[in-house]
């Protein structure tokens, strides 16, 4: 047998295309060539080949070897072709049975001694695997990530000549157990911990209960940021398919993907410093950016106003659609990035807040270009905008308090409010679409007087209006009542601080 085919996938994007590594040895000079557009990476496999197989004791031919990665127009990268490389030559040489390969899908990186390494995408692979009902072989480092994949069949070896065994049937491999980490608990963190603030826990708890973007401003030290990282502690835990799109990003992320992870909830803050491809991702070979990093959890951006301008401009579109796209002229890659947004921002160049306490020499003309730095378009796009004061120094003293509701509490009342919201619509009352909000957040004819007033006196957009709209829909859900009544929606128009000082 002179040709052989060993089945494998690439990485293009989160999905994982097939591909047929196909081996043929002819009659000539030795030689190895690899064709198919393959990238440095994969040109590089036939030297690790050639010294995996010798080190572990196989014969490499001396014919003229051929290796095409089918097809041939889909860009090949990094070292995972090793593996299905060389069991093709040893299958195309005889030295391993050719029957029963196609039942396998290989994927695997090779030391010199032919030892397995880890490879970056498991998960989509598994995923992909999967549904073409094939047993997915990985190397041992990555099996914990591909087992979460649910009816998915894996192999876990730590060498290339415990699969040949297998292949031979002299030693078989046992499928890998399936055994799902628990649930990751933020431990560490807890809303009980901050001090005061009370409107900004309950905007926070609004947040949660029905995904809405929110931002915070006040001075330097009132709590932001701790507000922001403990938001995670009080959402709805993951559900599988959500745990799978955020993990599946994760491992084809550089960062890769810890099956410790499974069922957490990201939290993402770049610093401001960030540029544009760091967040939206890119790159000649597009990679996830923060913003599909954070995709189903929390994206927190810190110093709001300190980010380049054109860089906070490419989150309208995701904001709104929860995906990017990103073109190059070789290719073309699309990531989920439906994540939630949480902003923090001084009220002043200095940081103090000018407009109550008078503790800085900042002109109104200044504070309204340090305002400015963000777009009224972006601006639209968060639900809710709320200041966060000094906090006392008494309650400074006292701490959380022992009348502080724990994040589980506050996550509970969440929970329930979000079993609303799938029940009535299959979605969050963030993700809403304006025909969906007019069925579903309608109001009584006062209250419809009252939000007129506001987008009169506020100069508020359409966007603003549908989502005042939403979130005094969340703000029903988490009373627990079938309608929104003028209390619901005067605290949401309250929530739109940014839009107040904008007007004035």
């Amino acid at each position: 047998m002179s040709l052989a085919i060993v089945l494998s996938r690439a990485q293009q994007g989160i999905d994982a295309p097939s591909v047929s590594v196909e081996v043929h040895l002819a009659n000539g000079l030795p030689s190895l060539s690899i064709v198919g557009l393959p990238e440095t990476a994969v040109k590089e496999s036939k030297d690790r080949v050639r010294a995996a197989l010798l080190n572990a004791k196989f014969d490499f031919p001396m014919r003229r070897i051929t290796v095409n990665l089918a097809p041939a127009d889909l860009p090949k990268e990094g070292g995972r072709f090793d593996l299905p490389i060389a069991l093709g030559i040893l299958a195309a040489s005889g030295q391993v049975p050719t029957k029963g390969l196609d039942a396998y899908e290989f994927v695997g990186e090779l030391g010199l001694s032919g030892e397995l390494r880890a490879i970056r995408g498991a998960l989509p692979v598994a995923l992909q695997a999967r549904a073409a009902n094939r047993t997915l072989v990985v190397p041992r480092a990555n099996a914990a990530e591909a087992v979460l994949v649910k009816d998915c069949r894996v192999l876990a070896a730590d060498h290339l000549l415990q699969l040949c065994a297998h292949l031979s049937g002299a030693e078989l491999l046992m499928p890998f157990a399936n055994v799902p980490p628990a649930a990751h608990v933020h431990a560490e963190l807890d809303l009980s911990d901050v001090c005061g603030q009370h409107r900004a826990r309950r905007a926070l708890e609004i947040a949660a209960a029905g995904g809405h973007n929110l931002i915070m401003i006040g001075p330097p030290g009132t709590g932001k940021t701790m507000l922001a990282s403990r938001l995670p502690t009080i959402l709805p835990p993951m559900t599988d398919r959500e745990a799978i799109e955020s993990a599946a990003i994760l491992s084809i992320s550089d960062q890769g993907f810890n099956a410790r992870d499974w069922l957490k909830r990201l939290f993402r803050a770049p610093h401001h410093t960030a540029s544009g491809v760091a967040l939206v991702g890119g790159g000649s070979n597009p990679r996830p950016g923060e913003i599909s990093l954070a995709h189903h959890g929390v994206l927190f951006l810190d110093e709001l106003t300190e980010f380049d301008r054109r860089v906070l401009e490419v989150l309208r579109e995701p904001l709104e659609t929860g995906r990017i796209t990103i073109s190059r002229a070789a290719r073309q890659a699309e990531f989920p990035a439906r994540f939630q947004l949480v902003a923090a921002m001084n009220p002043c160049p200095q940081g103090y807040d000018c407009d109550l306490r008078g503790n800085c020499s900042c002109t109104v003309e200044q504070q309204r270009r340090h305002r400015a730095r963000i777009s009224a378009p972006l601006l639209d796009r968060i639900d809710l905008h709320i200041d966060v004061p000094r906090v006392p120094r008494e309650a400074l003293r006292t701490g959380g308090g022992p009348a502080a509701e724990s994040s589980e509490a506050v996550r509970a009342r969440v929970v329930h409010a979000r079993s609303r919201q799938y029940k009535r619509c299959g979605m969050s009352n963030a993700l809403l679409r304006n025909r969906d909000v007019e069925s579903t957040c309608g109001l009584q004819t006062a209250d419809h007087a009252l939000l007129d007033q506001a987008m009169t006196r506020f100069k508020l957009s359409a966007r603003a209006y549908h989502r005042i709209l939403k979130v005094s829909r969340t703000i029903a859900d988490l009373e627990g009542t079938d309608t929104i009544r003028t209390p619901h929606l005067s605290e949401a128009i309250s929530y739109r601080t940014l839009d107040r000082l904008l007007a004035s």
